[in-house]
């Protein structure tokens, strides 16, 4: 079993539902023992009766906690039926001890009592029925108790008077619970859905991604494979009535496959290729997106601010070569394109374990020139005990990635058990002005 710092918000959030729900119904069974024990009853109550309606409790109990957890696993499924098997030895346990406290009430001087002797005993079966009808349903039920119990109340000897408010205050008392414990499973069960809708927003983030490289192979290719074909075409026919114009068509499809193959190349390695802006702005979205607070700070004029679109306002070619007005700002105060790509990369690198190797709830991303040097920071809090060693395949690649263009990483604890990543890269290497 997982100890709470490792678990994830959502589990917690479900752990400390149903927890907080078997405390309820266990809490009504602990009352009613205590009640069933106190002077009067074992004075003036038999002795079969004193025995056997402690013994009722606990089996009401132990029937009722198997009823409420598999009815909150039904809540949670809409449209799961619970079999008989389920429901029917939680109701007559209910149903039995009840009739234990009103026979123990008819033998014994117990009206102070009996009022939370009956709640009590009847809220371990009710705890779980609430999660199992619609809310008509179980108001329905509740009247039908009501007017179950206005007959059988009056058979322990209590006036009308002490009878209604008995009724009242047993009534006030399921009432309570099903309330409780029905709007406690109704957030869990949104909790579940808008943790359902992220993933799927994911996956649709992820099929969209698809959809336009795909369309961007079907832009590049589609044209050039069809002109290849007509020429192909052309060229046999020519070359069966031997003519030499079959050889300069060949040679054009050879040119077109060539032209083809270097566009695809390039579209590729656009789509691997990761940058500086966009992920930045991807990190801050994402993490955002999964409930963590992300600020991005940066030294450098490109813009973290606008939208990822605008850094292509001013043409791709300026956009991503060093020293060309841009939306990077004037020449010299952006950052090189393999500078970007590195530094995008340990973005995109520590932003994937934010999400998967921690419990995070705050992320400060920060971007800025010191002593000569770009320096990158990723910090971040919620780090679990078997995340923050630093090492792995990934952290590796970064490392590499950054030696290529004269950088290092640093990973760690940093303070106040926050895990801190440290990207530096000497900016003579890159070749930037301050």
């Amino acid at each position: 079993m997982k100890s709470w710092s490792g678990r994830s918000g959502l589990a917690k959030v479900d752990l400390y539902t149903r927890v907080t729900a078997y405390m309820l119904m266990w809490s009504a069974v602990l009352v009613l023992g205590m009640l069933l024990l106190v002077r009067p009853v074992r004075h003036e109550a038999p002795l079969l009766l004193v025995v056997a309606a402690p013994l009722l409790a606990l089996a009401n109990g132990v029937l009722g906690h198997r009823l409420l957890r598999r009815a909150m696993d039904a809540y949670l499924k809409p449209g799961t039926v619970l079999p008989p098997r389920e429901v029917l030895p939680a109701a007559a346990a209910g149903a039995a001890t009840a009739g234990a406290v009103l026979l123990e009430a008819a033998t014994a001087d117990l009206a102070e009592l009996l009022p939370g002797m009956l709640g009590a005993a009847l809220v371990p079966f009710l705890a779980g029925h609430c999660l199992m009808h619609r809310v008509r349903t179980v108001a329905l039920h509740q009247a039908l108790l009501a007017g179950a119990l206005l007959v059988l109340v009056p058979l322990t000897g209590q006036d009308t008077g002490q009878s209604i408010v008995t009724v009242l205050i047993v009534l006030f008392v399921t009432g309570w619970l099903a309330v409780t414990v029905r709007l406690s499973l109704w957030v869990l069960g949104v909790v579940f859905e808008l943790r359902e809708a992220r993933d799927v927003q994911a996956r649709l983030a992820v099929a969209e991604e698809r959809l336009r490289f795909g369309r961007d192979l079907h832009d590049i290719l589609g044209r050039n494979l069809s002109v290849i074909a007509l020429k192909s075409e052309l060229a046999v026919r020519l070359a069966r009535r031997e003519r030499p114009e079959a050889v300069d068509q060949m040679i054009e499809v050879q040119r077109i496959a060539q032209e083809s193959q270097r566009e695809v190349r390039e579209v590729v390695r656009g789509y691997r290729e990761a940058d500086l802006r966009v992920e930045l702005e991807g990190a801050r979205g994402v993490l955002d997106a999964a409930g963590i607070d992300c600020s991005v700070e940066s030294a450098f004029d490109f813009g973290v601010e606008s939208v990822v679109e605008s850094a292509f306002d001013s043409g791709a070619e300026s956009a991503f070569n060093p020293g060309v007005g841009s939306a990077f700002g004037p020449p010299g105060t952006g950052l090189p394109y393999e500078i970007r790509s590195a530094l995008g990369w340990v973005v995109r690198e520590t932003t994937t374990n934010v999400l998967r190797h921690g419990d995070a709830r705050r992320c400060a991303i920060a971007v800025r020139a010191e002593e000569d040097t770009v320096l990158l920071t990723v910090e971040n809090d919620g780090v679990r005990e078997d995340g923050g060693s630093g090492a792995g395949t990934g952290l590796l690649g970064l490392r590499e990635r950054l030696a290529a263009v004269g950088g290092t990483l640093e990973a760690g604890p940093g303070d106040g058990g926050t895990f801190l990543v440290t990207a530096r890269v000497p900016l003579a290497r890159a070749g930037v002005r301050r």
